[in-house]
């Protein structure tokens, strides 16, 4: 049976989740964690540990694998065009057509099966390699029923290729395809797209964009029901470019998690604080559009429970890195260390319905950890753009 001695242990284990602000998460120090197989068998101090220690990690800490609720991968292409456009001053709205998320679906549509998932393999390993041993992909680059499915088997395929734990998230309701009625495409998405991924397997979750410039908290209804009625989870992108009343409706159709959040209303802080609907915080895409950050100290005030994510895509977040999705949270946002290290791991394991398995080191669960290059964990915020990652465990296994 292996075991590693560290200097620090933070095993993110908590009584109940998601975890509710200010999530605090317990640090041992002189910590051993030993597993047999795939799973974990003790994460506890060294005194409660009677057997032999493999390997002492001084100076060293041991963290849970990190998890990546919210990304937009696969996808195929860059738009740092149109980075270099909103700097000089062009809005993200304006963009919104021959740019954006239409370009991104014309670049995918584009490119071969093999072609993608050659883009994309690099970054889920660029995401391993900085200590995330479990993401979420989405579809949305799509644009019509057939495509979007096609999005979907292309996530599952990277998948079942890739050695971090994956789920997939039909993100069927991203933008209005071109020369079709918003209505008719939540039609077709509700009545064809939503059952045939279900039926094929192809999606643990249901996504929709909320904006002015994309679809209506109506759509959500439908969409909502849709899912619903295919026993799929729901997600929802969620007061990002304006209020819209998105998070109070998400909490009310009782979704996994409302994403964004830079314009959340008073009330929409109020109904995650009733609610078991995570707030997902993207602060990397908040950093990129040069955007009002959503109000974070009143959502640790309300006690909310919070999710990091990276957001990559390949418009409005470049970022694969949840170290770098840490330092700009704890900058940009007020988190401290340990309140942004609950939220890469236990609380997005939850948004992602894993958390029975992942995002905390528990006995039973998977040997899914990190090795850091010190002791303690604010070092990761404190170096931003340093990899703090020297080894990542995935069921045990060494991996990247």
């Amino acid at each position: 049976m292996p075991a590693l001695g560290c200097s620090t242990l933070v095993t993110c284990s908590f009584p109940a989740v998601p975890v509710r602000s200010p999530a605090d998460p317990a640090v041992i120090r002189d910590g051993v964690v030993a597993w047999e197989g795939e799973r974990l068998t003790y994460a506890g101090p060294r005194a409660g540990w009677d057997g032999p220690v493999d390997e002492d990690l001084a100076g060293r800490a041991i963290v849970p694998g990190f998890v990546d609720c919210h990304t937009h991968l696969p996808f195929f292409g860059w738009r740092d065009d149109e980075y270099e456009a909103r700097l000089r001053g062009v809005p993200y709205r304006e963009l919104h057509g021959e740019g954006g998320i239409p370009r991104s679906a014309r670049m995918l549509a584009g490119a071969s099966d093999e072609e993608v998932l050659e883009f994309c393999r690099p970054l889920v390993s660029e995401m391993l390699r900085h200590g995330t041993t479990a993401l979420e992909l989405k579809t949305g680059y799509g644009l019509s029923v057939e495509a979007e499915l096609r999005h979907a088997r292309l996530a599952r395929r990277l998948a079942e290729e890739i050695p971090q734990t994956a789920s997939v998230t039909l993100l069927a309701c991203h933008a209005v395809p071109a020369g079709m009625d918003r209505e008719d495409w939540v039609e077709a998405v509700c009545d064809e797209l939503i059952p045939a991924a279900a039926k094929e397997g192809l999606a643990d979750a249901v996504d929709v964009y909320v904006e002015d410039i994309a679809f209506t908290l109506a759509d959500l209804e439908r969409v909502a029901a849709a899912a619903a009625g295919a026993g799929l989870p729901l997600r929802v992108h969620a007061d990002q470019l304006g209020a819209s009343g998105a998070t109070e409706a998400a909490v009310r159709l009782r979704a996994r998690s409302a994403d964004h959040l830079n314009h959340v209303s008073d009330e929409g802080v109020q109904a995650l604080a009733g609610g078991r609907t995570a707030a997902v915080l993207l602060p990397a895409s908040t950093l990129m559009l040069r955007a009002q950050p959503p109000p974070v100290d009143r959502l640790v005030a309300g006690g909310v429970a919070l999710a990091l994510a990276t957001d990559c895509n390949p418009g409005t977040s470049p970022v694969a890195s949840i170290p770098e999705a840490v330092a700009i949270g704890c900058a940009l946002y007020g988190l401290a260390p340990l309140e942004a290290l609950a939220a890469v791991t236990l609380n997005p394991a939850w948004v992602l319905g894993l958390e029975d398995r992942l995002g905390s080191l528990e006995p039973g669960k998977r040997a899914d950890f990190v090795i850091l290059d010190a002791e303690e964990f604010r070092r990761v915020p404190y170096r931003p753009g340093h990899d703090p990652v020297v080894r990542t465990f995935i069921g045990g296994e060494p991996s990247g």
